[in-house]
């Protein structure tokens, strides 16, 4: 009998909603402009249009288990008021739904970071996220 691989949990990071433009690098080379939704230290939320989601995605198919689509992506964020800094990071497509006829979301799990990539992503949404949760 075949041991069951464990799967990891996509959701085990908070999310902050955040509204800005990704630069998404396909497999082939095709460099694409979308929106970031939300962003997590382990993953983004991107919408686009399908055109974009059809280059990314052939067919507008999710992702087999294990089968994910490596792409790298740019994006900035702020890491002072006026200082924002590019981030730089490998990852893998690992969910894919359409929320409208020429809307769909693709989910980014992150793979590595260029440089301190990682800490600029974790301080960016910790003060978000502490940020909203003090206006509650």
């Amino acid at each position: 009998m075949k041991a069951a691989t464990v799967k990891p949990n996509l959701r085990n990071q908070q999310r902050a909603d955040v509204v800005t433009d990704i630069v998404i690098e396909g497999p082939d080379g095709c460099q694409l402009t979308c929106k970031i939704s939300n962003l997590s230290r382990t993953g983004v939320m991107v919408s686009c249009n399908q055109e974009t989601a059809g280059q990314l995605m052939p067919y507008l198919k999710a992702p087999a288990p294990g089968n994910c689509v490596k792409v790298k992506t740019r994006f900035s964020v702020p890491v002072a008021a006026t200082q924002p800094v590019s981030i730089l990071a490998n990852g893998n497509i690992v969910h894919l739904r359409r929320m409208a006829r020429d809307e769909f979301q693709f989910g980014i799990q992150f793979a590595d970071f260029e440089d301190n990539g990682f800490d600029y992503v974790d301080n960016y949404v910790r003060k978000l996220l502490t940020d909203t949760s003090g206006s509650n």
